[in-house]
């Protein structure tokens, strides 16, 4: 898994390969999680791989770390109704 915060945004991207192809079997989940409170900047046209993007919400990514696998909840500012969670397995 990978979690960056460089764009003003939240962005959940499906497993993939280093060379961006999309890898369910052994691929790397990556998460932007730039929801911090600066102001939100629009996206531009998706990614490959991009499963769920939003920049209308603060917030933070709650994670819980297993052994094996993950499990990832986006939990938002008061007032805003953006939620994502899932799990993932790991490899």
């Amino acid at each position: 898994m990978i979690v960056g915060g460089h764009d003003h945004d939240y962005e959940r991207f499906a497993p993939q390969a280093p060379d961006g192809t999309a890898d369910s079997k052994r691929g790397i989940r990556e998460f932007v999680v730039g929801t911090g409170g600066k102001n939100h900047r629009p996206f531009g046209f998706p990614k490959p791989n991009s499963e769920l993007r939003d920049a209308t919400a603060f917030g933070v990514l709650k994670l819980t770390l297993r052994p094996n696998a993950f499990d990832w909840q986006f939990i938002p500012e008061a007032g805003k109704s953006f939620t994502d969670s899932g799990s993932g397995a790991c490899h």
